[in-house]
């Protein structure tokens, strides 16, 4: 149990701890990646914006230099060079030359597509430096020519074009402007002016400083991983230049500042999943403790701490498969303990509790540790008896259960003694499912309570009829009794000369509709047990108060059962019946049994003063069959004894019968009592009962148990003998 307790402790725990470590991960995750993306996005925002920046001052510096070019050729009188016939001169470039010396250089294309290159300051322009600078110029003027002839410039002197270009490691700025007012033809080749000025590294270098570069360089050669550049394009051919920098990183700074923030939530993380699974594990534990004790509490009873009926029958189940591959048997049985109410009613409910915990305790003793013991509550108690060879392994149990029952038990200073009633079932002679095994070891315990309680009752098959039978007796015999079912015989009570029928015993009979006439000593007995032998007797009571006004001056005699007698209301119920039935209670006899006497005296007596206060007469039935008749007949007012037929059966009139009863008869006329034999077949006994002077006789010499209209026709033949005899007389 606690191996499994454990496992099943660990893969909870696993399976909360799983779901949990994979929220904590999960989370610290997405937190870190938040970071780590926030960062990068700020780094690319301020890598786009700085290069923005540096890139709209470049355009302002290319702007400025245009707008001063753009002075300086607003002076110059172009439009004395559009006039020339030809194209300009020689000397006019010579002199255009002059008046731009702060340029590198100038070019000139006219038609027909004549073009010179003009240098101010030849210190400025090396003779390797010509062919770039001249790529440069044409590049404009190609810029210049596509700009007349897409967007229809006609106009001399239209807007300076400024563009930003490269060539070896400098920069520079070409303009290029129209200086043609007619449209360009396709293959005519227009007048355009080129100009262009070299930014110095002064220049270069204050536009890095103004918008906060760090490391700014200016290369051919592509920039490092990391760096951040502007291309500059070159002339057709040539490599780009490339504006260098170190890039502003703000999401360093902000990882820097939030890696003391995370280090520390993760510290904090870490705790609180630490907690979590500690809370967890004590949560589990708890779980898995309360379940072990939950399941405990479930297959126990919690008085005597034995196995309950669900772990009872589990076992069972369990010992079932296992009978099937070990070949031996096995043995239910089911124990009731005697007089265990008596204890509970004499000493009281914690008595009665000690004394099922002593119980157990002594039937376990006798077990093997193989063995189940159980308790299914109140005073029954079950055993599965496992790998017995044969039946006398079980008989041996019973035996030793019911001898360890017998000794007494020491319970509140008082030595109290009880039996046990033991029903057996043996698997697999009997059955080899549990449900039908337990059934048929509750058969065999009612048989064992059956036949005198304090032993045992192995099951055998004719139980089971006598189990059907139990349960068609209480599902019909109550509809039976609502719905007037039943059937009501009377057998004549005679004179001792067997002339006259001086009362009649009401016999009630059960015709059921498939079983056919059931007699009462088969339902009697389990009306008793099932609660119904209340409205039987009452039923009974009232048909024979119907039928006994039919025959006028007839006593009517009614069984009374101890249980029925014993009811409180009893006397009640009587004097209910006999208003609603306007019957006389002096033609009423109610016959009773030494049992309705022996459970409470006291009870019994003030009853018996009741009913004769009302003037009904009491017979006690079946006299001289218990040991303390004599008592009673001194202490309680009966009008008749009833000799039970037991004596009648063996009687010889010298023998032991005879001289009892005879002893019996004049005891009863001592007592001024009638007395009345019962079970009178023969005339032998006729004559011995009327010579020993008993006052009635009862029996099939005379009649059998008849029904109403066949006693109307037996007491109307009687008065009609009568009245013969009396008119002959």
């Amino acid at each position: 149990m606690a191996g499994g307790s454990f496992n099943f402790h660990r893969a909870l725990l696993s399976r909360l701890l799983w779901p949990t470590g994979i929220l904590f991960a999960s989370t610290l995750w997405l937190v870190f990646s938040t970071m780590l993306w926030t960062t990068d996005r700020a780094n690319e925002v301020a890598i786009q914006h700085q290069r923005a920046r540096f890139s709209a001052s470049l355009d302002r510096l290319v702007e400025r230099v245009r707008l001063e070019i753009g002075q300086t050729l607003g002076s110059t009188g172009l439009e004395v060079l559009m006039r020339q016939p030809g194209g300009p001169s020689a000397g006019a470039f010579e002199l255009l030359s002059n008046r731009f010396r702060q340029l590198d250089a100038v070019l000139l294309v006219a038609p027909p597509f004549a073009v010179r290159v003009g240098v101010a300051d030849h210190a400025r322009l090396t003779a390797d430096r010509v062919p770039k600078i001249r790529a440069l110029l044409e590049d404009s003027v190609a810029e210049a020519v596509r700009s007349v002839r897409l967007r229809g410039e006609r106009e001399a002197g239209a807007e300076l074009k400024a563009r930003l270009l490269a060539a070896d490691d400098d920069l520079y700025v070409a303009l290029a402007l129209n200086l043609q007012a007619d449209e360009v033809a396709e293959d005519a080749s227009p007048l355009v002016l080129a100009l262009l000025r070299k930014l110095t590294p002064t220049e270069i270098a204050d536009l890095a400083a103004l918008n906060g570069l760090t490391g700014f360089a200016v290369s051919r050669d592509a920039p490092d991983e990391g760096l951040v550049s502007v291309q500059i394009a070159g002339p057709p051919g040539e490599p780009a230049l490339y504006l260098a920098w170190q890039p502003e990183r703000p999401g360093e700074a902000i990882r820097e500042d939030l890696v003391p923030a995370s280090v520390i939530g993760f510290c904090l993380a870490a705790l609180l999943f630490g907690a979590v699974a500690f809370y967890l594990h004590r949560v589990t534990r708890d779980l898995v403790r309360s379940q072990t004790r939950s399941q405990e509490l479930v297959g126990r009873d919690p008085l005597s701490g034995l196995a309950n009926r669900l772990a009872f029958g589990e076992r069972l189940d369990g010992d079932l498969v296992e009978m099937g591959t070990s070949g031996r048997g096995l043995a239910v049985l089911f124990i009731d303990l005697d007089r265990f109410k008596d204890v509970n009613d004499t000493y009281g409910h914690q008595a009665g509790d000690e004394l099922i915990r002593l119980v157990a305790q002594r039937l376990g003793s006798i077990l093997r540790p193989e063995d189940t013991l159980a308790r299914f509550g109140g005073d029954e108690f079950a055993i599965i008896q496992v790998g017995i060879p044969n039946v006398r392994a079980a008989e041996s149990l019973a035996r030793r259960i019911l001898d360890t029952l017998t000794h007494p038990f020491e319970i509140a200073h008082t030595q109290v003694t009880v039996g046990a009633s033991i029903g057996i079932a043996l698997a697999p002679e009997n059955a080899i499912d549990r449900e039908t095994l337990m059934r048929l070891a509750d058969t065999a315990l009612y048989q064992a309570k059956s036949e005198g309680r304090n032993r045992f009752s192995l099951f055998q098959s004719r139980m089971d009829e006598t189990i059907r039978m139990r349960k068609m007796v209480e599902d019909d015999l109550r509809d039976a009794i609502q719905n007037d079912g039943l059937l009501l015989q009377y057998q004549p009570v005679y004179s001792a000369d067997g002339e006259r029928i001086v009362a009649a015993e009401a016999l009630v009979r059960w015709p059921h509709p498939t079983k056919g006439l059931i007699s009462p000593g088969q339902f009697i007995a389990i009306a008793e047990e099932r609660g119904l032998i209340i409205p039987l007797g009452e039923w009974v009571l009232r048909r024979a108060c119907e039928d006994g006004k039919r025959w006028p001056g007839l006593r009517i005699a009614v069984n009374v059962s101890a249980i029925q007698f014993r009811h409180r209301s009893f006397v009640e119920s009587v004097t209910r019946v006999l208003e609603s039935t306007n019957f006389d209670p002096g033609r009423l006899e109610l016959e009773l049994t030494e049992g309705v006497v022996v459970d409470d005296a006291d009870a019994a007596e003030a009853a018996m003063v009741d009913l004769r206060a009302l003037g009904i007469h009491l017979a006690l039935d079946d006299f001289g069959t218990g040991y303390s008749s004599l008592i009673y007949l001194r202490r309680f007012a009966f009008d008749k004894i009833k000799i039970d037929r037991s004596f009648l059966e063996s009687m010889e009139a010298t023998g032991e019968s005879a001289i009892l009863v005879h002893s019996i008869v004049h005891l009863g006329r001592a007592l001024g009592l009638t007395v009345t034999a019962e079970g009178v077949e023969t005339r032998e006994q006729q004559r011995f009962l009327q010579a020993l002077g008993c006052h009635q006789l009862q029996g099939y010499l005379f009649s059998k148990p008849i029904s109403a209209a066949d006693l109307d026709r037996l007491i109307a033949r009687q008065n009609a003998a009568d009245a013969s005899v009396t008119n002959v007389a």
